[in-house]
């Protein structure tokens, strides 16, 4: 598929442009698939499309997939895509987790300080930013119904069986680099999870038209 051009910032564009799709097993393909049936009915429909990616701590793996979904559904040109995160509980979008955001092209700004700060989260100069801040899934900043559930971690999974006002809920599951936090290999791998994120974000809405 041939993406529309957009204002991207060109390192994101660059990004999207060098992923390897051909990187993802086709086990992986498999679990995608249910997202990208509910992104294609609801395309086909010129229903919005609302996707609220769901972890533990909305910290990490959540706030990555939803700002790389967002950026994935501008530069393949997928319409009335609204893109949202939260958490089981609340507690604060990891430093590292908006450095390696930024380290990818994204423009972050501090909206707000202290225990839960509040970030601008741009990926082109003229669309709506992504407001990142630490959330449970149910807030009231997060859709209420109509939307698809990715669970993006194994505890959130287990333990939200149900998501009130989820049409679909759909386990996407990642590997969470919180377990490298202070070491050497911090910034590998949370760097290998977000490109991680972004290749499979990039293939499910390569995958629409």
């Amino acid at each position: 598929m041939t993406p529309i051009k957009i204002a991207l910032f060109p390192k994101i564009a660059d990004r999207f442009a060098s992923l390897r799709f051909d990187t993802i097993s086709e086990e992986r393909r498999e679990v995608l698939r249910p997202l990208i049936d509910f992104i294609r009915s609801k395309s086909a429909n010129e229903d919005i499309i609302r996707i609220n990616f769901i972890c533990t701590h909305n910290s990490r793996r959540s706030h990555l997939s939803q700002v790389w979904a967002q950026a994935a559904s501008a530069y393949y040109g997928i319409n009335n895509v609204y893109c949202y995160s939260g958490g089981t509980e609340a507690t604060a979008l990891f430093p590292i987790a908006a450095k390696t955001m930024e380290n990818a092209g994204f423009k972050i700004k501090a909206l707000s300080e202290g225990k839960n700060p509040v970030y601008s989260i741009k990926y082109d100069d003229n669309a709506h930013p992504v407001i990142g801040f630490s959330k449970k899934y149910d807030d009231p900043f997060n859709p209420e119904s109509g939307f698809a559930a990715i669970l993006t971690c194994s505890q959130a999974d287990g333990e939200c069986p149900f998501i009130v006002g989820a049409e679909k809920r759909i386990p996407i599951t990642f590997e969470d680099p919180k377990a490298f936090d202070g070491t050497p290999k911090q910034e590998e791998k949370y760097n290998e999870r977000s490109m991680q994120i972004a290749t499979e974000m990039g293939y499910v809405f390569s995958q629409i038209k």
